[in-house]
């Protein structure tokens, strides 16, 4: 097979067997892919949340929280990222539980190395495709400002701006939601994945932030409206 063309497509792989590991991280590689390995659930959350990837590469049977749990989850929070999951033979009732919860494709144990390359590759042209299909509606202007979701990025009064992953996500969901009332325990299990009860203001301090970047007097803010002791607006005007 030919070499992935540049930018390559990032792939996150979750499998805590590690010869299984090995083989895939070599031959994905190989393939041109960049790709990262972690072996719990735990630990591919916390990847997901500092790097952007196009694939996911999930195996269900996992120590701690369960590969079905973080298929849930990223679907929830990453909802353009691709799933591709990996369950043991004959284990049915997981294969169709982790197709309900959001994941592409899956390949059960043992598989065939060159069919799993051929799934990673229909896949991840599936997402290029989509992609561009949709590059004009993840351009989204408000105000005087102009937000790039794919490429993260946003033009404001203050100049361009790079935006960080969970901005991004706060935003699409504000985008999505126009002049709805968005929760705070909305936002906290759907963009940091936390328990909807949690006591921070790790979220008061991204909204401050946002305010910041796009309000022309975050003081008296516009676009990101405060509902007092329930959650946020938005308003494009």
């Amino acid at each position: 097979m030919s070499k992935q063309e540049s930018p390559p497509y990032r792939i996150l792989l979750v499998e805590d067997e590690r010869h299984i590991a090995q083989g895939l991280v070599f031959n994905l590689r190989h393939e041109g892919y960049v790709v990262t390995h972690v072996e719990t659930g735990e630990q591919a959350l916390l990847a997901l949340d500092q790097a952007p990837y196009d694939l996911l590469v999930l195996d269900l049977m996992l120590p701690g929280i369960s590969g079905l749990e973080v298929c849930r989850l990223c679907r929830e929070i990453y909802p353009h990222l691709a799933i591709l999951i990996l369950t043991a033979l004959g284990d049915e009732r997981d294969r169709i539980a982790g197709l309900a919860e959001g994941a592409d494709d899956y390949l059960t144990k043992p598989f065939n190395l060159e069919e799993f390359l051929l799934r990673v590759k229909a896949i991840l042209r599936r997402v290029e495709r989509k992609h561009g299909d949709s590059i004009q509606a993840r351009i989204y202007a408000f105000g005087d400002n102009q937000v790039d979701l794919q490429g993260a990025q946003a033009q404001t009064l203050h100049g361009t701006i790079d935006l960080t992953e969970l901005e991004v996500k706060m935003l699409e969901m504000f985008f999505a939601r126009e002049k709805e009332l968005v929760t705070r325990q909305e936002l906290l299990q759907k963009v940091w994945g936390m328990a909807p009860d949690t006591e921070t203001r790790t979220l008061d301090n991204f909204i401050v932030r946002l305010r910041k970047y796009f309000e022309k007097n975050p003081a008296r803010p516009v676009h990101f409206r405060t509902v007092r002791g329930r959650g946020y607006r938005f308003f494009r005007e």
